[in-house]
């Protein structure tokens, strides 16, 4: 038998025991415990700004200097529609979630993205983070994933914009292809008449300017980081057709593995960066708008009896979401409403 070299044995023990100390908790190693958090957002994305980072930051502050992170952005580690599982499998041990983009194993969450609901970034939010953390969603979408909720933040409502087609009514959105995030969104999409794309934000930059789709329904403050702003050339201003939740998650496994302190200032963080992440998109409306109109963007505010139109057909998208999931076995009314009853406690 060929003798196998002492330095491959070497670099098999270095690998055993770094994944070893990876699974231990902090006080049994009594050195830094090193996490690795990944998600798509590119560098500088508001919301690393705003969430992400600083709830790294005031982890590794509480703990002291125990805790320290690893943060993979872009799609480094995979792509969105990937980091649940990749979550799950300990590639990363917090990965980001878009319910939308795992529609299939989240869809309840999907009732903090219905249109209408919220007006500000803040109070869509709080009713989610309260539904997921303490009530409904914490069992029937996290721990039935395997997971547990960290932080997160509901964007500012959705408007729709165009790449050349002109907004002067629901009519001129007719037959065009808008890029959406699945779920609720795509009724809405159906429901002005155009035909609804799944793309991750990451890739609809290169949809918008190869024409694969005519535009989309986005958030102001998700165009400046995919650099949409240059491809868009109309946009409604002032209407709700819908939000996105991000979330932040770590399996329950890993969780488990972790000590009491290092999960207090997880928990502790958790709750400090979801409510400033929301905060500081409401404060960024009125910048980002500006921004647009500075970018050459036509901002269109729909005339009286167009957005009643336009309010009527979004009034029948909550009530079809909430029966197609119960007739799926899933609590679609249930959610619906505790949401409705949260949000009116929060306000």
């Amino acid at each position: 038998m060929t003798p196998v070299p002492r330095n491959r044995f070497f670099a098999v023990g270095i690998a055993a025991l770094t994944a070893m100390l990876a699974a231990t908790p902090l006080h049994a190693q009594d050195k830094k415990l090193v996490l690795r958090v990944a998600d798509s957002f590119p560098q500088g994305h508001y919301l690393s700004r705003y969430a992400t980072k600083y709830w790294m930051e005031t982890v590794t502050a509480a703990t002291k200097g125990g805790v320290e992170f690893e943060h993979y952005p872009a799609e480094q580690l995979g792509k969105a529609k990937d980091l649940l599982a990749l979550t799950l499998s300990g590639v990363t041990d917090v990965g980001y979630v878009g319910p939308s983009y795992v529609s299939d194993k989240m869809p309840l969450s999907a009732v903090a993205q219905l249109p209408g609901s919220f007006a500000t970034s803040c109070e869509g939010t709080l009713a989610y983070w309260k539904l997921a953390k303490d009530g409904i969603l914490a069992q029937t979408e996290f721990a039935a994933n395997g997971v547990r909720l960290l932080f997160t933040v509901v964007l500012a409502p959705y408007q729709v914009g165009t790449t050349k087609q002109k907004i002067d009514g629901l009519k001129s959105l007719e037959g065009l292809k808008l890029r959406s995030t699945g779920g609720a969104l795509d009724v809405v999409v159906r429901k002005l008449k155009a035909v609804p794309v799944q793309i991750a934000a990451p890739d609809v930059y290169e949809a918008m300017s190869r024409g694969t789709v005519d535009g989309g329904v986005l958030p102001y403050s998700s165009l400046f980081p995919y650099e949409l702003h240059k491809l868009l050339k109309y946009s409604t201003i002032g209407e709700n057709l819908g939000s996105f939740v991000a979330n932040y998650v770590i399996s329950e496994a890993r969780w488990k593995q972790l000590p009491e302190n290092v999960r207090k200032a997880m928990e502790d963080a958790g709750e400090a960066a979801t409510k400033r992440a929301c905060a500081l998109v409401d404060k960024d409306q009125d910048v980002d708008t500006e921004r647009l109109r500075q970018a050459g963007v036509t901002l269109v505010k729909l005339p009286p009896a167009e957005r009643a139109a336009l309010a009527g057909l979004m009034a029948s998208v909550n009530t079809e979401w909430a029966e197609t999931l119960d007739k799926r076995g899933k609590p679609g009314t249930e959610v619906l409403k505790a949401f409705n009853e949260t949000l009116k406690r929060t306000r």
